[in-house]
């Protein structure tokens, strides 16, 4: 496999997927809305807790945090309730 992936900055969000934080109860108010989106391309934008620091160096050896990117967490709620939401392909 020649080609990598890498995000799309020109993608735009288009829809939530799931539930509203504010219905689900993981929002903290504006500053605390853990969240997905898909973008127009199709890719995924997750808005979480930023805990690579946290989680850096226990990862298995064949998972790897690149330059730019961050492991981000979010309720096992806001990904269940989106589940229903995520096109199957």
């Amino acid at each position: 496999m020649s080609d990598t992936w890498d995000a799309d900055r020109k993608a735009r969000l288009v829809r939530r997927v799931g539930i509203v934080p504010a219905e689900l109860g993981t929002t903290g108010g504006r500053d605390g809305c853990p969240d997905i989106w898909e973008l127009d391309n199709g890719d995924f934008a997750v808005i979480g807790r930023d805990l690579t620091h946290v989680y850096a160096e226990g990862l298995p050896d064949d998972a790897v945090i690149g330059g730019g990117e961050r492991l981000v967490v979010i309720p096992r709620l806001t990904l269940l309730a989106a589940k229903a939401h995520i096109p199957d392909a």
